[in-house]
């Protein structure tokens, strides 16, 4: 049984949103309380999210389909690639390029082309060409902007996503054409067009951290009967309290 405790959503920050002033009112449901200026986000929403969102995965993993993790912001670039490759999901750490899920049939031209350079590369016929450094320029950006889907034949099952509000155009993109959105919404965050939010300090790497590993682990549980379980062993004064403190 895949195991998440309350305790360490807590050290990781997770229930930590953003300044009063930054928030969407659109998650105010979300709110447990605000205190010194900061919201604090609701963990018991938060651990039935976590549930909802690995079941879901699972069963869009197990039914052969990908997951396509997306997160470009500094403090969780690292983070994606890492879950991602652990789970051999495709990613997207770098920038998100308009068209990446709508116009997926250009993005391939652009991975074949990268192939292409990497396969002359390794042949040797990469050094009889001329402009040499422009093009090798150009290979590093390809393999930066879409080295994580260089694999990813075709549409993913599902995204997954850090920071709605950055990756705006990832989550229209899916939502136009009917990709279920799971992703960590933040107290900034609009969580309208995410089929299943996640609230959570999307800001905090020990936050993106457990939460990303959290999908991961339904991906490579899911040809298994493992479930997950939400471990309660703080109880509800001691969260409200040690919120109260650390805000």
């Amino acid at each position: 049984m895949a195991t998440v405790a309350v305790k360490s959503l807590l050290e990781a920050g997770v229930h930590f949103g953003h300044q009063v002033k930054r928030w969407n009112p659109k998650m105010q449901k979300y709110i447990f309380q605000e205190r010194g200026g900061v919201h604090i986000i609701d963990l018991s929403q938060t651990t039935e999210a976590i549930v909802k969102a690995y079941n879901v995965v699972k069963q869009i993993a197990k039914s052969g389909k990908t997951v396509l993790f997306v997160g470009t912001k500094k403090q969780a670039q690292d983070i994606i690639e890492r879950e991602a490759k652990r789970c051999d999901m495709p990613y997207v750490n770098s920038r998100w390029l308009g068209g990446m899920l709508t116009n997926l049939s250009t993005i391939k031209k652009s991975v074949n082309k990268l192939k292409k350079l990497e396969r002359m590369e390794l042949d040797g016929s990469f050094d009889k060409l001329t402009k040499i450094a422009s093009i090798t320029k150009e290979k590093e950006k390809l393999q930066k902007n879409l080295g994580g889907v260089r694999n990813m034949n075709e549409l993913p099952g599902a995204i997954f996503v850090i920071d709605t509000k950055l990756e705006a155009i990832a989550v229209k993109e899916a939502n136009r054409l009917g990709i279920p959105v799971i992703a960590v919404v933040d107290t900034n965050c609009d969580p309208t067009g995410v089929d299943y939010p996640i609230p959570g300090n999307d800001d905090a790497i020990r936050s993106v951290s457990i939460l990303s590993e959290v999908i991961a682990n339904a991906i490579l549980e899911c040809q298994s009967d493992v479930g997950i379980e939400i471990v309660n062993d703080i109880n509800e004064s001691k969260q409200e309290s040690s919120a109260v403190a650390e805000a």
